[in-house]
């Protein structure tokens, strides 16, 4: 790739304090190069200016460039963010998957809707899923060089001719020479298993599972963990996808297929001895959703050691209730004045999960927490995870119902960064329509923060 292709790193924050603010750097700011460098992404960046020694070759907000000398601790930051982790460019996906989500959209939405990357410098830096179908030599080159890993690889499938078949890809047949690869050279990889009825479940799945469960042994097992994933369909997918919904039955046949894989790697049978070879005795994990598509209990908080695949939905439910509990326990006693109503709204699919933590809500003097727990009309889902309800979801389930004093509103549902659903609809626009305010939470504390009153970002009507 061509200097002409690497953009100078636009830089959108200076922190407080940092080198870059005293030396009066200001957001509209571009960093060109670094000791005579162009960084194409955020890692050579952040690879260049580990020196002690920087020489910056810098474009203010006017179009002058300026060159700058610092001296500092090594591996002392600088202290900017950029508006994006890669100055050359997305590098996109080359496959044709049926279940993608980007391809189960209706058309006409924002333009960043319809990316599809499968950028190994996302997958090292945020933990998105790549296929490895597109790399070139010179990138794996520099995955070897820089050490990048671990990597987030979606496998689906380790049988040539099923992983071809799911990724439309004649390249995608590579799998198991490329898990080996990071092998050899002691790196690597989480995995994912998209779950597609009738494709790569069954005798597919459990090839897949113990080939992969092959790798997870050693010191540093080139496979560090494996997340099975139910597919996700919705009503804007291609007519001629193939795809079958998983159904209850079909969950709670694959919870009792993974599980069994579970107990027979945890003996050293089916493959290398990886319990012994190996601190952590289990590889392979079933995503939250197979239990609530099933309506089974969730696992305890042990099982899930420490949480290799929770970005994958792993553990995350039982994840967020445990730390409400613990969160929960700290607010005794207190009490709410004045009384309040609040509705907090959620996908259908956590209602059973979090039944418990309105309760205890609930049990708070002068607090009233309704759930509502809805399912996406707009994806023509009947089980919905809480991130894919839309803003006309929640318009169409929540008009005319009594809503007290707002709506708590995991934040999960929005576009990073920005107000706005994944229909385009903003928060003020819902608000306005609901004649109510709007109050986004993320994580535990902010929930709490906002049910009990405290100082929290909302949007008014």
């Amino acid at each position: 790739m061509s200097d002409l292709s690497i953009r100078p790193a636009l830089i959108t924050k200076v922190i407080p304090e940092s080198i870059c603010a005293e030396m009066g750097f200001e957001p509209g700011d571009s960093i060109v190069a670094v000791n005579g460098q162009k960084p194409r992404d955020l890692i050579d960046y952040q690879f260049l200016c580990a020196d002690e020694f920087l020489e910056l070759e810098v474009l203010d907000t006017k179009g002058k460039t300026h060159k700058l000398e610092i001296e500092k601790d090594y591996d002392e930051d600088l202290g900017v963010e950029f508006e994006t982790a890669l100055f050359d460019g997305l590098i996109q996906c080359n496959n044709r998957c049926p279940f993608c989500f980007i391809d189960q959209q209706p058309p006409g939405k924002r333009e960043t809707l319809y990316l599809k990357d499968d950028d190994y410098r996302l997958s090292f830096l945020y933990g998105s899923y790549l296929t490895l179908t597109n790399l070139t030599q010179k990138e794996w080159d520099r995955i070897e060089q820089m050490r990048l890993s671990p990597l987030y690889v979606s496998v689906h499938a380790t049988e040539p001719e099923v992983r071809i078949r799911l990724l439309k890809n004649l390249r995608a047949g590579k799998i198991l020479e490329q898990i080996k690869w990071f092998q050899e050279r002691r790196l690597q990889i989480h995995a994912q298993v998209v779950v597609c009825p009738g494709i790569n479940d069954g005798e597919h799945l459990e090839r897949t599972l113990l080939d992969l469960a092959k790798f997870h042994t050693g010191s540093i097992p080139a496979v560090a963990s494996v997340a099975v994933v139910p597919v996700g369909l919705t009503r804007f997918r291609p007519a001629e996808d193939e795809l079958i919904a998983v159904t209850a039955e079909k969950a709670r046949e694959v919870i009792e297929q993974v599980q069994k894989i579970q107990v027979l790697l945890s003996q050293g049978k089916g493959g290398k001895k990886a319990k012994k070879q190996h601190s952590k005795s289990r590889c392979i994990w079933l995503a939250d959703e197979w239990f609530l598509i099933a309506g089974l209990d969730l696992p305890s908080a042990a099982d899930y050691e420490d949480y290799p695949q929770i970005g994958n939905g792993v553990g995350s439910i039982r994840q967020f209730i445990q730390q409400f509990e613990t969160a929960f326990e700290k607010l005794q006693p207190m009490q709410v004045e004045p009384a309040r109503k609040l509705v907090w709204v959620v996908g259908n699919a956590v209602e059973k999960a979090f039944e418990p933590i309105v309760q205890q809500l609930n049990q708070i003097p002068g607090l009233s927490v309704n759930m509502a727990a809805l399912c996406s009309h707009y994806w023509g889902q009947t089980i919905t995870v809480t991130g894919l309800l839309t803003g006309q979801d929640l318009l169409e389930a929540l008009q005319g119902r009594d809503l007290g004093e707002g709506i708590l509103l995991p934040s999960v549902m929005l576009k990073q960064g920005e107000p706005r659903f994944l229909d385009d609809m903003t928060l003020e626009q819902l608000a306005s329509s609901l004649k109510t305010r709007i109050l986004p939470v993320s994580g535990v504390e902010e929930l709490i923060s906002a049910a009990i009153g405290l100082a929290t970002a909302e949007v008014e009507f």
